[in-house]
């Protein structure tokens, strides 16, 4: 183990040397406040990178990042899907208690449109941040509503290249295309046309911490890979030749491209001066698709959709040299809904009541200097089904069976339902999530019907539990 994170320090400083800066180009200092990154993965599957086992797919500079940094093995995102993912994490809040339980879609009959969207009453990061001295930016995908009232300029971002929908086709876009097809907008220049949508966020990216150096920022790096439509570069695909079902080849190009520009931006960070003042969280936004798009969430059960381990247990990475000691393997349960807490404290802002924050500041616990659990309790409602871990114990309530009970350390992959063999944690877990669960508000927004079959469905599915050999 030791070797092998050696190995991945030393291409890290080489991807950096790589990168150097110009030579008519200033280094900056630190800034007093650090600077934030936030980096999310789309539909990336639990198992399919390095320092979660892959060897099939390479992912080296996601490795660095990981191994020297924080590790958080038992990481969750609020919901299994993108959307609402998404409205927690820029939040801090469970979506579910501003009524975000659904996805995006269509607006449905007996809906407003006007609500299509996170709430305008919920402050985002970015506008927390905005009045402690931060610019923020955000690179890449929205998928939080797309009326004006929505839209991330209107919600505390200084700056936008990217698109407002859910996904996009990743060698082109139309000047009055819709869905995958949609333009990309930018307010501080004219987007050129797409080469790899992954590539040209990585490059926004650089550019972004290469405008801010000077000054503390936020950076929401906001990428879709490997989220459909499957496509990847030759040269990609080249690499991963060897493996023989297509769709998994394509996905492993693309996670590969997405590991290409995370190091882009981590060496960005080092060739300006910043790294040691810059807090950099790497996660996905849910679990892999596994039907879709050949993710593997080993060795969780499930996928992008359900409240199984495998649709919410995701990649948690925290990277901050300036107090986090490289190598630390953190294994008590953190929410994606700590992220804004956490940012806004280092930010200098204190948190109080009023923030109605359901995630806590993390720092205090990965260093140690707060022992407890950050969550004794992690509860989600999607849609169909709703969940709560307490503890070492999880419980998920669907409506057309008795309810799945898990023992999380004796039964990782969630095989076992012991609901009838521990009868009385079965009840009194029931009633916690029964009575959270009928205090929360009605969803503003549906989406289509014929998704709460599907999710069903995917619990019955079988799920691999094991890496993939290199085939």
């Amino acid at each position: 183990m030791q070797n092998h994170l050696l190995l991945q320090i030393i291409l890290f400083f080489s991807i950096t040397l790589v990168a150097q800066t110009p030579e008519n180009e200033t280094i900056s200092p630190t800034t007093t406040k650090p600077n934030f990154i936030l980096i999310v993965a789309d539909d990336l599957g639990f198992a399919d990178l390095g320092f979660n086992g892959s060897t099939q797919i390479k992912t080296p500079n996601i490795d660095v990042l990981a191994h020297t940094g924080v590790i958080c093995t038992e990481g969750y995102v609020s919901a299994p899907v993108c959307s609402p993912s998404r409205a927690g994490l820029l939040t801090g809040i469970n979506q579910v208690t501003y009524g975000y339980d659904n996805n995006i879609g269509g607006n449905q009959p007996g809906f407003d449109p006007q609500y299509l969207g996170l709430p305008v009453a919920q402050k985002t990061i970015a506008k927390k941040l905005k009045p402690l001295g931060y610019t923020s930016g955000l690179i890449g995908k929205w998928h939080l509503g797309e009326e004006s009232q929505f839209h991330p300029l209107n919600r505390g971002f200084d700056e936008f290249w990217g698109y407002t929908g859910g996904g996009h086709d990743y060698f082109t876009s139309a000047i009055d295309g819709k869905g995958y097809q949609s333009p990309i907008e930018c307010n501080y220049k004219t987007p050129k046309p797409i080469t790899y949508i992954t590539d040209d966020k990585g490059d926004e990216c650089v550019a972004f911490i290469k405008r801010h150096q000077d000054d503390p920022f936020f950076l929401f790096a906001s990428f879709n890979a490997p989220h459909a439509p499957m496509q990847a570069t030759k040269e990609d695909l080249a690499l991963y030749s060897h493996i023989k079902d297509s769709k998994r080849r394509t996905y492993a190009a693309m996670i590969h491209r997405l590991d290409v520009n995370v190091g882009k931006i981590m060496a960005a960070v080092a060739n300006y001066g910043i790294k040691e003042n810059t807090l950099i969280v790497f996660i996905s936004d849910n679990g892999g698709p596994t039907n879709s798009n050949a993710s593997i969430n080993a060795p969780y059960n499930g996928q992008k959709g359900v409240l199984l381990e495998g649709g919410i247990h995701v990649p948690f990475i925290m990277n901050w040299p300036n107090r986090f000691k490289a190598g630390t393997i953190y294994t008590k349960p953190v929410s994606s809904l700590d992220i804004a807490p956490t940012f806004l404290e280092l930010a200098g802002n204190k948190i109080t009541e009023e923030d109605n924050f359901d995630g806590v500041n993390l720092v205090p616990y990965l260093l140690n200097k707060d022992t407890r659990l950050p969550h004794q309790e992690l509860k989600w409602r999607f849609t169909i089904s709703a969940a709560i871990r307490d503890g070492d114990w999880k419980l998920v309530r669907l409506p057309d069976r008795l309810p799945l009970l898990y023992h999380l350390p004796t039964d990782i992959s969630e095989q076992h339902n012991v609901s009838l063999k521990h009868i009385d944690k079965t009840k009194e877990l029931l009633q916690k999530l029964g009575n959270w669960d009928v205090g929360l508000p009605h969803p503003v927004f549906l989406e289509g019907a014929i998704w709460k079959q599907r999710q069903l469905s995917l619990y019955d599915e079988k799920y691999q539990l094991t890496q993939p050999n290199q085939e």
